[in-house]
């Protein structure tokens, strides 16, 4: 029990030592979804805290992208009526 607590420990310090603050958009909010899901599942919330966060950053990176793709379009549409 104790070394499943210490593994999880470390796996969340490497984790959280290796990301930057430019990175958590999305994860946070995902990590507690995944995490509270993960828990109820089958009292596996650190594992679903993590995939919580992965998903979390995905989404926010397709927003992103989205947003910047139409900023785009809107800056080349307004260049070509002028």
């Amino acid at each position: 029990m104790v070394n499943t607590k210490v593994i999880a420990v470390s796996v969340l310090l490497a984790v959280g030592l290796s990301s930057g603050a430019a990175n958590a958009k999305g994860c946070l909010k995902g990590a507690a979804v995944g995490g509270v899901a993960g828990h109820l599942v089958g009292h596996h919330g650190v594992a679903g805290a993590a995939v919580g966060c992965a998903a979390g950053r995905y989404k926010a990176n397709k927003n992103e992208k989205k947003a910047a793709t139409q900023q785009q379009q809107q800056t080349t549409t307004s260049n070509a009526n002028r």
